[in-house]
């Protein structure tokens, strides 16, 4: 199983990126995916996940800001990211279970003016 997290980069504050993570070698219909997030000196923290049936869970950081959703055919999860903030500069990294957690290889977002 792997999980290909791509879209980090460079934006200011205020601005929006979106991350896909694709995944292949098994399918997750009808499993949480969901994206985590680890900023320098800090231990990694739950972003976002999103059930097989599509229910949505945003930490409160994020809330409001961030949108989580999924393409069930293409086994793909995405994170579009709004109003972003110096605050949210981190390597964001997709998730997906099935019986264990896999972990996909993180993806840089950095907002700086």
């Amino acid at each position: 199983v792997q999980l290909q997290a791509s879209g980090g980069g460079s934006v200011q504050p205020g601005g929006s990126l979106r991350l896909s993570c694709a995944a292949s070698g098994s399918s997750f219909r009808g499993n949480v995916m969901g994206w985590y997030r680890q900023a320098p000196g800090n231990e990694r923290e739950w972003v976002a996940s999103i059930t097989g049936t599509g229910t949505t869970n945003y930490s409160d950081s994020v809330k409001g800001r961030f949108t989580i959703s999924r393409d069930v055919a293409k086994n793909t999860v995405y994170l579009q990211m709004n109003r972003l903030k110096s605050e949210d500069t981190a390597v964001y990294y997709c998730t997906g279970r099935r019986g264990i957690l896999y972990w996909g290889k993180g993806t840089q977002v950095t907002v700086s003016s």
